[in-house]
């Protein structure tokens, strides 16, 4: 298992890993991939450019939530003018909370809660956010610091909906395959703080979200279900994702959304004018970031697409195809190569079998094994996919690497992938080869990383 902390240099770096190696250590240069494109993505380089100046005779207020939120708010502190005025409230994921730099005073308070499944913290945490906001003015400032996962994170029922409720919706969403953009449209709308609720709230001070985005395409109302942006989904649009995947709401809950009762605040409303929302990090930087290493070592790089969405391992299996037929006729792409891609790939957990445990894992295990599964054994194809937050589903891995040989040495120890794949048990297949990725928290968040290295 690899597991030195984050960002610490693996034994090899990219540059010593060039395609005219004899022994080319390929999970090495795998990994300081993933590292380049996690370290593009940090708060600390990438919030400096788009933080607004303080209000001048005003307060500035600084909320927000997301599995980057500790370090975003760090960063906000090292780069705020000492003499003003600054404070605030932001909520991340347990464990996630950065080291604090030596002599960094503290003025923004962060707190932990759970994810991906919301729990008592987190709707604390929501309940003490509207709290902060209240009784503002229009000199005042609220500078809302939004990452994946805040979802989960910033929880807080509509009416008639118990935390309970939300806690299985949110269970049954990430057992469906939903994706993520269905997923947070039920969310906005079983709220009172997702889907531009928070923004309302803050009125009548003016509010700049800075955004990191994990969610393909972008799109900054579907990043932690958009607490501070206008929502252009509908009532109506959430119940069809209800149905689609057989997911129960109380049913006072289920009439308010059929008669547009808990309808979310929409583009063009008056509460977002003044307003500005910026992205300060996103899955195509980081891809970028990656495919610039790769070529100072010499490689040849590809990037597919950093909006990949789909079932894991369908996912995983079109990633093979287009490797094998790299390594066998040299096309689509010539080899020696890498390609790399991004996204939010989805899983569907597949029912237990009476008396059998849960798999462990996530998307990016799931991935891999699907890979691997098409791959079989192709000679000269290595990869790793990982969650650039560092966990990968629930688990302590960020993901897992897949070589010509994982198969065989897979059987050799009586595992077969067709029956961790039955299972969704990626943890338990990879762990078993020593071949998971752990990082530890990254203190970001820009989805997927997928690398394939063809030699």
């Amino acid at each position: 298992m690899s597991s030195q902390p984050f960002a610490e240099p693996s034994s090899s770096s990219p540059s010593s890993c060039s395609p005219a190696a004899s022994a080319a250590p390929q999970r090495d240069l795998l990994r300081a991939l993933f590292v380049a494109a996690v370290r593009s993505a940090q708060p600390l380089h990438t919030l400096a450019a788009h933080l607004p100046a303080p209000p001048p005779g005003g307060r500035t207020v600084v909320i927000g939530a997301g599995k980057a939120g500790g370090a975003m708010a760090q960063a906000v502190e090292a780069l705020w003018p000492a003499d003003a005025p600054l404070s605030g409230l932001v909520v991340t994921r347990y464990g996630h909370v950065p080291p604090r730099p030596a002599g960094l005073p503290e003025r923004i308070e962060v707190v932990e809660a759970a994810h991906p499944v919301p729990d008592a913290a987190g709707l604390q945490a929501a309940e003490r956010i509207l709290a902060l906001v209240q009784g503002l003015t229009p000199q005042d400032l609220v500078l809302c610091l939004i990452s994946g996962g805040g979802s989960s994170l910033l929880t807080l029922p509509a009416d008639g909906l118990s935390l309970q409720d939300k806690q299985r919706i949110h269970q049954a969403l990430l057992d469906s395959g939903a994706g993520i953009a269905e997923m947070n449209c039920v969310r906005k709308h079983l709220s009172r703080i997702k889907g531009g609720r928070l923004a309302a709230a803050c009125a009548p001070a003016r509010v700049v979200t800075l955004a990191i985005s994990d969610v393909p395409g972008d799109d900054v109302s579907v990043i932690a279900s958009g607490p501070t942006v206008a929502d252009a989904s509908t009532c109506a649009e959430a119940l069809d994702i209800l149905r689609r995947y057989r997911i129960d709401v109380p049913p006072a809950v289920r009439e308010r959304l059929e008669s547009g009762a808990l309808e979310t605040p929409k583009p063009g409303d008056a509460i977002f004018a003044g307003h500005h929302v910026q992205l300060v990090a996103t899955p195509r930087q980081s891809l970028e970031a990656a495919a610039r290493a790769a070529r100072d070592a010499g490689w040849a790089v590809h990037i597919l697409s950093d909006e990949m969405e789909g079932e894991s391992r369908e996912v995983g299996r079109v990633h093979a195809a287009l490797a094998r037929a790299a390594a066998r006729h040299g096309e689509p792409f010539a080899r020696p190569c890498i390609i790399l891609s991004g996204g939010e790939t989805t899983v569907t957990v597949r029912p237990r079998r009476e008396g059998a445990e849960r798999g462990r894992g996530g998307r990016a295990g799931e991935f891999c094994m699907g890979l691997a599964q098409a791959l079989q054994g192709q000679p000269g194809v290595w990869a790793l996919a990982a969650d650039t937050d560092g966990i990968d589903g629930v688990e302590d891995n960020a993901g897992a690497f897949v070589a010509p040989d994982t198969l065989a040495r897979a059987e050799a120890l009586g595992r077969r992938v067709a029956d961790h794949l039955d299972r969704n048990d990626a943890y338990g297949y990879f762990a078993a080869l020593d071949d998971l990725l752990v990082t530890g928290p990254t203190h970001t968040n820009v989805n997927d990383f997928r690398a394939l290295l063809i030699e």
